[in-house]
């Protein structure tokens, strides 16, 4: 495997598992579990390779900006995510399917835990490093946005939050659009941990 091959594979492999058993397995709490778990595995090491061979997650002397812009790119993307859902016109064409609401809500507290670990720290890691780290640079900036749009239930907000991660990819670096996909799945989870909005997960 080439050097350029090696690293797109490694950019792509933890996303492609994910979405693979996702397709495969039932929408289930203890799927969502196996999901979170086989992805870590292939997940940590992607990201030592990434950052040991190429410093491709932080390459800056210091961690404070990348910090700061990350926590305020994902604390606003969870504003937008979560206001307009009080609009029908919002409800009724920028939403598709239930998800696995249902499953989320009559599971066990510590399927819901792994949920909001899994959610904050797996997948939020992994697609980043396929859309921003991969699909960007391979297929351009709005065709990462139209893909990341299509791929969530909520495909307009989607598409804004492709937009905002893509621009801090850009802009501050790949560890910024990290840290604000964490922040704002983490703080979503915890939001619907509070509140019980259930539709979210």
């Amino acid at each position: 495997m080439t050097y350029r091959a090696k690293k797109n594979f490694v950019s792509i492999l933890p996303y492609a598992v994910w979405m693979a058993m996702m397709i495969l397995l039932p929408a289930t709490p203890e799927c969502y579990a196996a999901r979170t778990l086989v992805t870590l595995i292939i997940l940590l090491p992607c990201l030592f390779y990434l950052e040991h061979h190429h410093g491709v997650i932080h390459r800056n002397s210091t961690f404070k900006p990348e910090l700061v812009w990350g926590v305020l790119v994902g604390m606003l993307v969870l504003a937008i995510w979560v206001w307009p859902e009080q609009f029908d016109w919002y409800r009724k064409w920028c939403i598709y399917g239930d998800g696995g609401t249902a499953a989320v809500d009559e599971s066990e507290m510590v399927y819901k835990i792994v949920r909001l670990l899994g959610s904050a720290f797996v997948i939020s890691i992994a697609e980043e490093l396929f859309f921003r780290r991969w699909l960007m640079r391979f297929a351009g900036f709005w065709l990462m946005v139209a893909l990341f749009a299509v791929e969530h239930d909520r495909w307009l907000v989607g598409a804004i939050a492709g937009m905002l991660y893509g621009w801090l990819a850009l802009r501050k670096g790949l560890l910024s659009a990290i840290i604000a996909h964490v922040t704002t799945n983490l703080a979503l989870g915890l939001y619907v941990l509070e509140t019980g909005n259930w539709q979210f997960w």
